[in-house]
């Protein structure tokens, strides 16, 4: 605990230190989605031609975050949960680097420098992004990549929409709620994606090697996951935009597929039903439900988006199908979401809003198990760097066995988060 302490102790000075370093220099990426307020609603970078290159160019930046939980928690009392009470967790912070290489090639890399899983710091991903092949000969294959984008990396992965709008340990900003969703897709695998990005319509084809950490001394553990992505995303008119996407992730055969349990920084609801004894680093996933569809997995997402000036709707409707090699049959997981946020004000700078969550699932234990979720949530961009946000949030467990610990599970309470990122 102290050298997370210390870990983010000084990743605050840093980024406080890179906050000045950078208010004296210009940021701007080509075909890069900005991490601060103007990064909201974005989904896959911008497709533009324009170039600003002129030099290499390293872009230092990152993000600080600092909750105060005041949750309480109670079940049937067959399993006795840990005593919590109301607290400030310890902050998370994340370190990005993206550089401008050549024109129409970018690297991005993101270091969690302290998250509630790991008290080191550690590398969460990276990847080139290659825009332009101008490297290979000048206006080469120009007509095809005026369209095109590839991303080559051991990376988060595009599978839908909703890993755009959630938090990633400090990366906080795009997410309107403090808490992510019940079933939190989200994982980094080594491989590509090609996208394909015209008049508003969306495509893209991905493989990656289906494995969370990669090493060469388990040979017989390979797999591969077939990621692809088709929709469209147009402006309508000056008040409404419009996005609809549909997504599939699938692995026919993995050693252990991390789909809805990769996230090592950790949930935002700190030792919520979890048991004496646990510890925040170690019981990391508190109040998120990973179907365990261990070794076989085809997922299928699809999101809604509209905006009407300052009113937006954001859905998710997912399936997920498979099972582990000790299961005879493939089991089914679906999850719902939907999200009304209202933005008001100077530059839409303060926001309202309520998501409802849902997972009906049938669990590894047999059982068909359903979770439901309620969070009504408030913000406030004091700048485009800076947001400060609460929630009111209400989870309850249905269908799980009497000698679970979320037997006649619930929780609820307030949330408070102030977020830094830049």
């Amino acid at each position: 605990m102290r050298t997370l302490i210390k870990n983010s102790a000084i990743a605050f000075v840093l980024l406080a230190g890179v906050t000045t370093y950078a208010q004296k220099d210009n940021r701007s990426i080509d075909n890069y989605r900005e991490p601060n307020k103007n990064g909201i609603n974005v989904f896959e970078a911008v497709k533009d031609t324009t170039s600003t290159f002129e030099n290499v160019k390293v872009r230092i930046g990152g993000s600080s975050t600092l909750q105060f939980q005041a949750i309480d928690h109670e079940n049937s009392g067959a399993v006795e949960l840990i005593k919590i009470g109301s607290n400030f967790n310890l902050a998370t912070a994340n370190l990005d680097l993206d550089v401008a290489l050549y024109d129409g090639i970018r690297m991005h890399l993101r270091t969690y420098l302290s998250s509630r899983h790991h008290p080191e710091p550690y590398v969460k991903g990276g990847y080139f992004q290659i825009d332009k092949l101008d490297f290979i000969k000048e206006g080469f294959m120009e007509d095809i990549m005026k369209y095109t984008t590839i991303k080559v990396g051991h990376m988060e992965n595009n599978y839908g929409d909703a890993h755009f709008r959630r938090t990633d340990n400090a990366q906080a900003i795009y997410n309107p709620f403090v808490g992510n969703l019940i079933m939190d897709s989200f994982t980094t695998e080594v491989g590509a994606e090609v996208y394909y990005q015209r008049n508003g319509f969306i495509g893209m084809l991905g493989f990656a090697n289906g494995k969370l950490n990669q090493a060469v001394d388990y040979p017989d553990t390979g797999g591969a996951s077939f990621l692809a992505k088709l929709g469209y995303d147009k402006q309508i008119n000056e008040d409404l935009r419009f996005r609809l996407t549909g997504s599939i992730y699938n692995t026919g055969k993995v050693a252990t597929s991390y789909l809805y349990s990769a996230d090592r920084a950790g949930s935002r609801y700190y030792l919520v039903l979890e048991p004496t004894g646990s510890k925040t680093s170690s019981a990391f996933r508190s109040g998120r439900y990973n179907p365990n569809l261990q070794n076989k997995i085809t997922a299928i997402m699809f999101n809604p988006f509209v905006k009407y000036k300052g009113l937006e709707f954001f859905g998710t409707i997912e399936s997920s199908n498979g099972k582990g090699k000790a299961e005879l049959e493939e089991r089914t997981a679906n999850q719902f979401a939907g999200e009304l946020i209202y933005r008001f004000g100077n530059d839409e700078n303060f926001f309202l809003g309520g998501r409802y969550n849902k997972v009906d699932a049938e669990d590894i234990s047999g059982s068909d198990i359903e979770i439901s979720r309620v969070q009504l949530g408030a913000g406030w961009f004091m700048t485009k760097n800076i947001l400060l946000k609460a929630e009111y949030v209400n989870q309850k467990y249905d269908g799980f066995g009497n000698g679970s610990i979320f037997d006649e599970g619930k929780f609820n309470g307030l949330m408070a988060e102030a977020v830094i990122s830049f």
